[in-house]
């Protein structure tokens, strides 16, 4: 059982990495978009700016909500905990 839950985690994460990649690499690119509709400007800019604000950066909200959930997963899957403390890291804190 924990062999294939393995392997459907490691599927995830492959999926989750690639995919909030990408998502990463479009949200960059609204800046872009919004860097050209301020050297082009005018009526052209304002439906540059309408688009990516309506259209395009609801995609990319959507899709890092349904990757970052898949990430979710992968960790339930594979049994890590990213966010709790360990004994082990907690002692070397407090000796320090």
């Amino acid at each position: 059982m924990k062999e294939t839950l393995k392997k459907i985690s490691d599927v995830f994460k492959i999926i989750f990495g690639y995919g909030i990649e990408i998502v990463l690499f479009a949200g960059g690119l609204t800046f872009f978009g919004y860097l050209a509709a301020l050297v082009i400007g005018g009526e052209t800019a304002t439906e540059m700016c309408t688009w990516i604000y309506k259209t395009f950066i609801p995609i990319i909200i959507k899709a890092s909500t349904i990757l970052i959930l898949f990430g979710l997963v992968t960790m339930y899957l594979a049994g890590e905990k990213a966010l709790t403390p360990d004994k082990r890291s907690a002692k070397q804190e407090g000796e320090k």
